[in-house]
């Protein structure tokens, strides 16, 4: 057994978050202790807690953060650490001076979860004995544009519990929530409103999509600071009346298996939990050819892929498939058989204990 010390310096929650989380529950579960360290007001702490780990907190003020070097020096001794690995900015940097610094001398890997481009090389070329990315596409950037060394960067995808999204034994509770009859077609995007996860788009396209359906239901889960810009644009398009907002939901499965597609005009991708998570529930995808989205999107076989910014291809792919339920249904199918092959939380984590036990081999640990 080894310990694992996972550092996350964000106080909201996300797709990273997300992951990072089930890491440590399935490294756990393989038998490793994991150690999660976040912020104390962070809602990681909360959810970490909840699902039964270690759970240590330090505010860490930033990336010169001299007493949370101190306070890592110490956990590196006090618990054994023999991985470090590191999930944001400023984490990264002080876990990884404290663990180049310690005595122990326990391996670093740093996860790269974003498709921004990166402000501290440092943290990935010098620090780390090893960087994972989320996907394909996030490892290309870093090795190709970045100058990062191939050999010390792996792309290991972010997995789905197959459990909790299960088209066979999730219940659909969005049609009686919205008042649907069986044969009202459902539209849905599941993300944070955040003006890169391209809802404007979406609603551009819907008049031209309501010509063609005119009974089509458009549902927006998640919250963000682009709430109100979309409440805007939803009156200014005269659409309100075909386009429900719910808000940050807990019960993303239950909302997914209510939907007849998902769709995401996303303007920047680093994989897309997302849309894995749609594809997991049996649920065709629409979304953009943008960052590692091609990877997790087989154009026409789990579904389709249209150019960033483009309302009018938009409204054309959603409309051919609102126009074909044998498509529809072909492609969930697909869809379904992806994630479980290839991006399950098992794959995952089996990738990721497979990952750090060989670099601790090769350290003699």
């Amino acid at each position: 057994m080894f310990t694992i010390l996972h550092s996350e310096s964000s106080l909201g929650w996300g797709g990273q978050e997300n992951r990072t989380l089930h890491e440590c529950v399935g490294l756990k579960r393989l038998g490793a202790r994991a150690i999660v360290l976040c912020k104390p007001d962070s809602r990681l702490k909360d959810r970490a807690e909840a699902a039964g780990l270690e759970v240590r907190t330090h505010p860490m003020r930033s990336n010169r953060d001299l007493r949370a070097v101190r306070y890592i020096l110490g956990l590196i001794k006090s618990e054994n650490i023999d991985v470090i690995s590191t999930h944001s900015g400023d984490d990264s940097f002080i876990c990884a001076v404290a663990g180049r610094l310690s005595r122990r001398k326990p391996v670093i890997v740093r996860t790269r979860h974003l498709a921004l481009p990166i402000t501290s090389k440092i943290t990935y070329s010098m620090f780390p004995h090893m960087v994972v990315t989320v996907s394909d596409y996030v490892r290309r950037y870093l090795v190709s544009e970045k100058g990062i060394d191939g050999n010390r960067v792996v792309s290991i995808p972010t997995g789905i519990d197959l459990e909790r999204f299960s088209p066979a034994s999730v219940k659909d509770t969005l049609r009686d929530e919205l008042g649907a009859g069986r044969v009202t077609l459902i539209v849905g995007t599941v993300a944070i409103l955040r003006r890169k996860k391209g809802h404007h788009v979406l609603l551009d396209a819907i008049p031209s999509i309501l010509k063609e359906a005119p009974d089509t239901i458009f549902v927006f889960a998640g919250d963000g600071p682009q709430k109100e810009n979309i409440e805007a644009q939803i009156k200014k398009l005269g659409i309100g009346s075909n386009v429900r907002l719910l808000g940050l939901r807990p019960d993303v499965p239950s909302i997914l298996k209510g939907l007849d597609m998902v769709v995401l005009p996303t303007l920047q991708e680093a994989l897309g939990t997302s849309i894995l998570e749609a594809s997991a529930m049996g649920k065709p995808v629409i979304s953009t050819k943008v960052g590692g989205v091609p990877e997790v999107v087989r154009d026409n076989s789990t579904g389709l892929l249209v150019e960033p910014e483009d309302p009018e291809g938009l409204a054309g792919a959603v409309i051919r498939l609102l126009k074909d339920g044998e498509l529809r249904a072909s492609m969930g199918e697909r869809g379904r058989r992806m994630v479980e092959e290839e991006y399950s939380t098992d794959k995952m984590v089996d990738k990721l204990y497979a990952l750090y036990t060989g670099l601790l081999n090769k350290r003699g640990r």
